[in-house]
């Protein structure tokens, strides 16, 4: 049987949590701005979980640029190609969300938060244009803001890699 830690190592700091906080106050009111204006929704419950990465531990290759927007719209991208192609029996979405897995591991894109795209696409049964708008739109918002909130912090830095 394996032995356990009994504490936790993860290292918490007020600094850290405000940055949190305030990165991702911005996002989801941006991205609520942006729906307001436009008329067209530009938000989604796998943002929230992506501003916890990229204010959250914005080093880990799973914060990164290329995995927030790729991971998200290669997962949304397989949820809509899968439903176009086998509908949406419970067989067809378990698919497209391991099959979304897949890809992003395969394109070192992994993005634990866009794996509930291809779930979101499958139950909603959205159509194309949500690859790009919320898909496309919301990841590259929750990109920009993390790099201006990143960088205004002394000793941070985001993003560590672009590509």
């Amino acid at each position: 049987m394996p032995k356990f830690k009994e504490k936790t190592n993860l290292k918490v700091s007020l600094k850290d949590s405000i940055i949190g906080f305030v990165g991702g106050f911005m996002v989801i009111l941006i991205l609520l701005f942006l729906t307001e204006l436009s008329k067209v929704p530009l938000i989604m419950a796998p943002f929230g979980a992506s501003c916890v990465l990229v204010f959250g531990v914005p080093k880990s290759p799973l914060s990164q640029p290329r995995n927030v927007i790729g991971g998200h719209f290669l997962s949304t991208l397989v949820g809509l190609s899968v439903q176009e192609l086998l509908g949406n029996s419970m067989y067809a979405i378990a698919f497209a969300t391991g099959f979304a897995i897949f890809i992003m591991m395969m394109t070192k894109t992994t993005h634990p938060p866009a794996g509930a795209d291809a779930l979101v696409v499958m139950l909603s049964q959205v159509s194309w244009s949500f690859l790009f708008m919320p898909v496309l739109v919301g990841s590259i918002v929750v990109v920009c803001v993390a790099v201006v909130v990143n960088r205004m912090v002394k000793g941070r830095q985001y993003p560590e890699f672009w590509y």
